[in-house]
């Protein structure tokens, strides 16, 4: 996170940086790019001010888990992020 995102997220959405995708086994077998799973782990880059009622959890800089198939995959400034809301993340670590 070198320099901040042009962008922030309405409401109770967040900006999360997946993790990389693991590329050996912990017996050292190369996974292909074909067989790789995609992260459920990633880092919170931005977020929004919550809602009236319902402050945000999460801030930035935060490492996040969340669900295998939550937030839409966008590309801001050349890198690959996700857009999602607060209640897709399961847990802070």
């Amino acid at each position: 996170m070198a320099k901040k995102l042009n962008v922030t997220p309405l409401h109770d959405r967040v900006i999360v940086k997946p993790a990389a995708a693991e590329e050996k086994t912990a017996g050292g077998i190369i996974i292909p790019d074909t067989a790789k799973e995609k992260p459920q782990r990633g880092t919170i880059v931005a977020a929004g001010a919550g809602k009236k009622d319902d402050p945000m959890t999460v801030k930035t800089g935060d490492t996040v888990l969340y669900g295998k198939y939550a937030g839409t995959e966008i590309q801001i400034e050349g890198q690959d992020l996700l857009i999602m809301r607060e209640s897709d993340i399961l847990a802070i670590i």
